[in-house]
């Protein structure tokens, strides 16, 4: 019986192999998990976001990995003794796993790093939340595009063929596809150029369209107009269309007509000196603007003066509460002065019967 039993551990060393292979694997991925408990630790006590966004993303993918090449070793050894077929396949399968757990890494490390970038540093340093969505497409689709190729080239497959049979594809694709590659391009003028970002007040004034900004995608942007409704937008129709950008705007303007009666017009020249006068000593008003206060016409019915000025605050609230302010002053000043605003009027002049 002793020799039997000794046979047949001969015959069947591969097992204590297997057993020590997983083992082995199972103890490398403990000491992994706790380097990178350690290597976490410290990453948090640097200002680096990106040791932080390596690690982060690292964990997952290298525990898997670990087991990935193990688990294959293991089936490897027990492949030769068995001598099945399947098993020849092992070495393709690992290859395969091992890209696709390099690519996950990646996109891992991207979006880590897209998340502490959109809180990382001042405001005056902080990358805008378009570019930083825009670069993290272009990364993604980069990183998944080239981890396939990799993985059919991994299977056996000609990546020269794959490129040329994808070349008269994208020929063929292109002309099926014109307005999705219209958009594409169009979202990317958008990120070259940057007319807007993301929470900016835009209006197109060829359709119409007014509202804040919400999401810039490579096909669609969504506006939110001031009714709260969505709006889609393809991104080809910033390519020909007048694009607004209120929020970027440095003043905000006032400009009013205002028409007295005819018979004020002794009082009209001390009008318009007080209201100049009273705008540039405003602190609301932008002096280093253009300021005008003039008599500009004489109207039908009234004697017209203009007020033109420009606020410093450019947020619409305060705007309207600045404008509310000076035009009631304004009527003051006319009321002051024993004037009072023109309305429409009309005198017939009837001829006596003779």
């Amino acid at each position: 019986m002793l020799e039997d039993w000794m046979q047949w551990i001969g015959g069947h060393a591969w097992v204590a192999e297997l057993f020590l292979i997983v083992l082995a694997t199972a103890l490398a991925r403990y000491a992994a998990r706790v380097v990178m408990v350690r290597l976490a630790k410290r990453s948090k006590q640097t200002r680096n976001l990106y040791d932080d966004a390596l690690v982060d993303a690292l964990g997952k993918p290298l525990g898997l990995g670990i087991w990935a090449i193990g688990i294959s070793w293991a089936a490897e050894v027990a492949g030769g003794a068995a001598q099945a077929e399947v098993f020849q396949h092992v070495g393709r399968v690992r290859d395969v796993a091992v890209i696709w757990l390099l690519v996950w890494f990646v996109l891992r490390f991207i979006r880590h790093v897209e998340t502490y970038s959109a809180d990382w540093g001042d405001e005056r340093r902080r990358m805008d939340p378009m570019t930083l969505a825009t670069l993290s497409k272009l990364l993604r689709a980069t990183a998944i595009i080239t981890g396939l190729l990799l993985a059919m080239q991994a299977l056996g497959f000609s990546i020269a063929g794959v490129l040329a049979f994808g070349g008269i594809g994208g020929i063929a694709m292109g002309f099926a596809a014109r307005d999705m590659l219209a958009n594409f391009f169009g979202a990317l003028m958008v990120f070259l150029d940057r007319p807007f970002v993301v929470g900016d007040w835009v209006r197109l004034p060829d359709k119409a369209i007014e509202g804040t900004v919400e999401e810039i995608g490579w096909r669609l942007t969504r506006i939110r107009t001031f009714d709260q409704r969505p709006l889609y937008v393809p991104n080809s129709q910033f390519t020909s269309l007048t694009v607004e950008n209120p929020s970027r705007m440095s003043n905000r303007r006032i400009y009013e007509t205002i028409g007295l009666r005819y018979e004020d017009v002794a009082a009209l020249p001390a009008i318009v000196e007080q209201v100049e006068a009273m705008l540039r000593s405003h602190p609301a008003i932008d002096q280093s603007r253009t300021l005008m206060v003039n008599f500009v016409s004489f109207g039908p019915s009234s004697l017209d003066f203009f007020v033109y000025a420009f606020t410093k605050t450019t947020v619409w609230t305060e705007f309207h509460a600045i404008k509310q302010e000076i035009l009631f002053k304004i009527a003051e000043i006319i009321s002051a002065q024993g004037a009072e605003f023109a309305f429409p009027t009309r005198t017939l002049h009837l001829e006596k019967e003779s």
